[in-house]
């Protein structure tokens, strides 16, 4: 390249520098107040999130829960029918099956039969009662002439009309009636006794009567028991663990009952989260199964002890070992249901989102 090339060159690449330094120069003040700029502004944030994320608990240590039931009965018997099949709907007092009704049959038919019996027995009791007090006041009548004897025969011994043996028969006659008549007496006590002690009791108020009712009462529950209702409208499950011909023993289990309509969530929030919930605390609810879905519900209650504590083998604390553990108490949510909400099912996983009011201040940092 000639020289005159060369200095016509030389200006336009120191005009190009320029602005180029100008630039440089800038971006040297520039990034150091970017930088502090940005960590400013992502530690205004995170405040703001921190202030304003105070009134708010959230826990996906939670489950849906139902009313659920083992259905069994109190007697025993043989499986005669079974009117529901596997994950149908039932309503309340809805038959679900039946055991062999002849036994508790002919179990009340004996109860009965005593219960009549009872009823002859105690009309049986009054007529004795009856004829013993005949009897006393037959005695009391012939011990009035058996003492008239003695107070004759006393007379006419003291004047020598009659021999000593007569006098002394007159005496002992006189001293049985008095025995008969405390005996009869006895023998009428015991069986007014018996009889409640009144005998113009009703019958139905007589103890034994009473008595002989109860196993009546009693066979009727169990013959009533030999058909098993639905205690609440749910849906029933693991119906095939019974079968026609099985001999069901008094509690087993025979299958499941879940119920459809009565559910809520049981959360367990870390100790450390429920500083400021309470009972009535607003609640949102959102199922695993159902994305994009949110049920709105109340804080019920909240648990007076932590998990721990219902467990077989609680913790023991006492070692040297003893290392803090974060508790988890349960509390639970009322959910409001509301008709087309898709199905809930027990032991479904849900998170909690609890809104406790609560505002966090620049004085908690301290």
């Amino acid at each position: 390249m000639s020289q005159a090339a060369a200095a016509q060159q030389s200006p336009r690449v120191a005009g190009d520098a320029v602005p180029v330094m100008a630039r440089q120069r800038r971006l040297s003040i520039l990034r150091p107040l970017l930088m502090v700029g940005g960590v400013l502004a992502v530690a205004a944030v995170t405040l703001v999130l921190w202030v304003t994320g105070g009134g708010t608990v959230t826990s996906d240590d939670a489950y849906v829960e139902a009313d659920h039931l083992a259905i069994s009965t109190d007697v025993s018997g043989l499986v005669s029918d079974i009117a529901v099949r596997e994950g149908q709907a039932v309503n309340k007092g809805q038959v679900l099956f039946r055991l062999d009704p002849r036994r508790f049959e002919i179990a009340l038919a004996a109860a009965k039969a005593d219960l009549n019996n009872t009823a002859l027995t105690i009309e049986s009791m009054k007529q004795d009662y009856r004829r013993i007090l005949s009897n006393v006041a037959s005695t009391e009548a012939t011990m009035a002439s058996d003492r008239a004897t003695v107070v004759r025969d006393t007379w006419l011994r003291e004047r020598g009309g009659i021999p000593v043996a007569n006098y002394d028969d007159a005496r002992f006659r006189l001293a049985a009636d008095r025995a008969a008549i405390q005996s009869l007496r006895h023998s009428a006590a015991v069986e007014l006794a018996k009889l409640g002690g009144d005998l113009s009791l009703p019958l139905t108020a007589v103890p034994q009567y009473q008595a002989a009712a109860a196993k009546v009462a009693e066979a009727e529950r169990r013959l009533s028991h030999s058909v098993v209702r639905a205690p609440f409208s749910g849906i029933v499950t693991d119906v095939s663990k019974l079968q026609p011909g099985m001999y069901l023993k008094t509690g087993t289990a025979a299958f499941g009952l879940v119920s459809n309509r009565h559910f809520w969530v049981t959360a367990n929030p870390k100790e450390t989260e429920l500083t400021w919930v309470k009972p009535g605390d607003q609640a949102t609810v959102r199922v695993d199964t159902y994305p994009g879905r949110a049920w709105h519900g109340v804080v019920e209650s909240i648990s007076p002890a932590v998990g721990s504590e219902f467990s077989l083998l609680p913790a023991e604390n006492s070692s040297g070992n003893w290392v803090k553990v974060v508790q988890r108490i349960p509390l639970r949510v009322r959910l409001d249901l509301r008709s087309g909400d898709p199905p809930l099912r027990a032991g479904m996983s849900v998170e909690v989102s609890i809104k406790t009011g609560h505002r966090r201040t620049l004085a908690d940092l301290w």
